[in-house]
């Protein structure tokens, strides 16, 4: 018999400003723990130098994580010229060095390929799995790693400062799956150059912002106190990206059950993901076909 999971059945977002040096796992471990939570999760991974918009999952909002993790996302990063790295950040062994230094426009114009649907080649190390291991293990243990190219949709890519000739601090909003350090790595070559991250935060993440993110200490400071529950957000919140559709009390009963529920008109089209909501609070999310929603996750009732 499985052991039952201790905790409270709170449900919704905590927002975490992530520091440098700490895991993403770190982060929802501590969160889980100051809130006294059964259940969480996060949405998007940021390597452990990175810093910036964590959004922690709680209980019933783990189900809408998939929304996140497939919303546009933007990272400000800062890529240090005329170095490359066996890790594509700062945390590798230099591998290769040059005295180029491009100009500003040369930059921009660089940039532009890296715009729309692009195939990125993900860093060695990380955390993509090659035939059941990642391949961040297989590249510590020395093996020569190769990974597919995979499809990532860049909406913008700005350079927004030029500190010195070392460095250019650039801006990208991109979807699900993009390797900022790819980017760093992939813009060196293309300038002859080289390049690594040096500094990587990601500045929102769907519709959470850097902005509204708690820092650790600030965790901390109100773990298991009623001051923290203040700042845990709506799970519906998670579900932004997604035409909300009203149902009617019976179709509530229904989608609840599982089962495909009536819900009022609306502008969706058959075949669209959206989510049903009964006074407000969010009752399932599926696939709207022909005035009903076919509910692929059913939220329990709070």
């Amino acid at each position: 018999m499985a052991r039952k999971r201790k905790g409270r059945d709170i449900s919704g977002w905590l927002v975490v400003d992530k520091p440098a040096g700490i895991t993403s796992t770190s982060v929802v471990n501590k969160v889980r723990w100051a809130l006294d939570a059964k259940k969480a999760g996060h949405a998007g991974t940021l390597d452990p130098e990175a810093t910036g918009v964590l959004a922690v999952a709680l209980g019933e909002a783990t189900k809408t994580v998939p929304y996140i993790t497939d919303a546009l996302k933007a990272y400000t990063f800062t890529v240090r010229l005329g170095q490359a790295t066996n890790t594509d950040d700062t945390e590798g062994e230099v591998i290769a060095e040059s005295d180029i230094r491009p100009t500003d426009a040369q930059i921009k114009e660089a940039l532009l390929p890296f715009i729309g649907d692009i195939q990125q080649v993900p860093p060695k190390f990380s955390a993509v799995k090659i035939d059941g291991q990642r391949a961040y293990k297989l590249a510590r243990d020395g093996e020569d790693v190769e990974i597919a190219p995979r499809a990532l949709w860049v909406e913008e890519l700005l350079l927004v400062d030029r500190p010195d000739q070392d460095h250019v601090t650039l801006e990208m909003t991109c979807g699900k799956g993009g390797y900022v350090r790819s980017i760093a790595r992939d813009l060196g070559a293309a300038l002859g150059c080289h390049g690594h991250v040096r500094e990587l935060r990601r500045i929102w993440s769907g519709p959470f912002e850097v902005q509204d993110g708690l820092t650790v200490e600030q965790i901390d400071a109100m773990a298991k106190t009623p001051d923290l529950d203040g700042y845990v957000r709506p799970l519906e919140q998670g579900l932004s990206e997604l035409p909300e559709l009203k149902c009617t009390p019976e179709g509530a009963v229904r989608l609840r059950n599982g089962n495909p529920g009536m819900v009022l008109a609306s502008d969706v089209e058959y075949g669209d993901d959206a989510w049903a909501s009964l006074n407000g609070e969010a009752v399932a999310v599926g696939v709207y076909k022909a005035g009903e929603l076919h509910p692929n996750r059913v939220f329990v009732k709070a």
